[in-house]
């Protein structure tokens, strides 16, 4: 099979022929300018350099230090400084010591109760005695004088049992014993009546009131005797001895 060559294009031709004119044009102007250009200028010769090298100064070592020097013996100056004071607080006061206890307890004391014959202004203490007296009188009708007189006498008085049952009740749970003093008047019937509170102690811890109870409710007392008479009007004075109890009072 043969192939016919393509036919030509008149615009084709045309567009390559200017191409070419154009190539050619540049190549002329390069060969031109290259062919015009001066030579490059010869090199300048370079100066040699020259470096001085100069040892660093290394300063000296310092001097050593002076040797120490001894301190003198005497020093100058003022007064000497004042002596230290150490402030220190007082020493405590010793401990008592305690007391031993005996190896045998002491026996407990007797409750003594009783009763002066005449009242005075001084309590008394211990069991009363009874006394008698007599009196004269002179005149007509009833005369200041008295006859034949005999003292109060205490016909009962309680025991360390009974005196227990009016013992202070806060006492009591205490374990505290006391003493209480009463002036009572002694009536008709044997019994102590209008008690009054001389003294107690210790003092605020109820045996003057107990003392009260205890004469009024437990003594009993036969009156003075003026001629064979009852006298009213002579009064007693109790003491009472509360002891420390033995076993809580019901």
């Amino acid at each position: 099979m043969i192939i016919a060559p393509p036919r030509s294009n008149p615009e084709t031709a045309r567009r390559v022929a200017i191409v070419a004119g154009v190539a050619a044009a540049h190549a002329g102007v390069f060969a031109l300018v290259a062919n015009s250009a001066p030579p490059p200028p010869a090199a300048l010769p370079i100066p040699p350099v020259f470096v001085e090298l100069i040892r660093p100064r290394v300063p000296p070592p310092p001097p050593p230090p002076p040797p120490p020097v001894d301190p003198a013996e005497k020093t100058g100056g003022g007064a000497p400084a004042a002596p230290s004071r150490i402030h220190r607080p007082p020493d405590p006061p010793p401990e008592k010591a305690e007391l031993p206890a005996p190896p045998v307890p002491a026996p407990k004391p007797e409750l003594i109760v009783g009763a002066a014959p005449i009242a005075s202004s001084t309590p008394g203490m211990g069991q009363g005695g009874v006394g008698t007296g007599t009196g004269t009188g002179t005149g007509a009708g009833s005369g200041p004088g008295r006859g034949l007189r005999s003292g109060p006498r205490n016909i009962r008085q309680p025991g360390p049992a009974q005196v227990r049952r009016y013992h202070p009740r806060e006492a009591l749970a205490r374990q505290l014993s006391g003493t209480g003093i009463v002036r009572c008047q002694i009536r008709l019937d044997t019994r102590l009546d209008r008690c009054a509170v001389v003294s107690e102690s210790p003092a605020g811890q109820g045996f003057g009131q107990a003392a009260v109870a205890v004469a009024e409710q437990e003594y009993r007392f036969r009156p003075a005797m003026i001629d064979g008479q009852p006298d009213d009007s002579v009064t007693v004075v109790v003491t009472i001895r509360f002891g420390p109890p033995e076993e809580p009072v019901g």
